[in-house]
């Protein structure tokens, strides 16, 4: 881990975790992301309920998924078999969704919704035993990027709550010009415009230039050739908008892979 800012936690604030979730084979896969995620899990305090913010639901209008037993979906194609048959029961809480409209007002409750891959491989790292309560929360297609960061910062008192947010994505997202080499994807290795850009994100992340981070497609073109699609980058607006002064963000699994993905991440708290 690289510990980039101070190291005092604020008593009583859950932390925040953004996590660059990469393949779906994380979630059946032994690899060093996948045990730096479980070790993560366990320096967590008690988690009441996960509020998940996934790059892979995007919306007209911002849901939460309601579901009481929500279903594990499968939003990818061309994996071993094995992937598809795996389950991930975690319940819904419907304690949650009620207190994130309350923060919010403007959402709207999915009652079908599942879980989609950037939360439930997550989650099944970090709560295996699927019995941590689940809701994910939608991202707007029709809100700019300052205005989601805006709606994150409205969820902050879910922090003293118990409420774990757990934002999923990857900083640097390109897949069009993923180079698999030798068949592993998870081989540590970035285009220099990659390695530009997560320089330059973690720049603005540590001098809590959070502008600069919103609009990102002023950052130059490495970041435009990172970022050609909103969807992945935007839960780490999420995650950066619920950091309270003078928390400490410490990163971890902090490497380019396939060219043209960040697994970067990070916890606040």
């Amino acid at each position: 881990m690289n510990q980039r800012e101070g190291s005092k936690s604020i008593p009583g604030a859950m932390p925040v975790l953004f996590i660059g979730h990469g393949s779906p084979m994380n979630a059946v896969e032994d690899n060093s992301f996948v045990r730096v995620w479980k070790e993560t899990a366990r320096q967590l305090p008690k988690v009441k309920a996960v509020l998940c913010i996934s790059a892979h639901w995007e919306s007209e209008g911002t849901f939460l998924s309601t579901a009481k037993h929500p279903s594990t979906i499968y939003d990818f194609y061309g994996f071993p078999d094995e992937l598809y048959s795996v389950q991930y029961p975690a319940p819904g809480s419907m304690w949650l969704a009620d207190e994130v409209k309350r923060l919010a007002g403007f959402v709207r409750f999915d009652g079908e919704r599942g879980l989609d891959h950037g939360c439930w491989v997550v989650m099944r790292r970090f709560f295996p035993q699927a019995d941590v309560p689940v809701v994910q929360l939608s991202l707007d297609v029709t809100h700019s990027p300052h205005e989601q960061y805006d709606l994150a910062a409205q969820l902050m008192p879910l922090r003293d709550k118990g409420v774990l947010i757990l934002c999923s994505g990857n900083m640097v997202h390109n897949l069009g010009m993923i180079a698999v080499r030798g068949g592993d994807i998870n081989e540590s290795y970035g285009f220099p415009w990659a390695l530009e850009a997560s320089t330059l994100m973690k720049k603005h992340i540590d001098g809590r230039d959070h502008k600069a981070l919103i609009e990102y497609r002023e950052l130059g073109p490495a970041v435009q050739m990172a970022v050609p699609t909103s969807e992945h980058y935007l839960p780490m607006l999420y995650a950066l908008a619920l950091r309270k002064d003078d928390e400490p963000l410490v990163y971890f699994n902090d490497t380019a892979i396939a060219g043209s993905l960040t697994m970067t991440s990070f916890r606040i708290g």
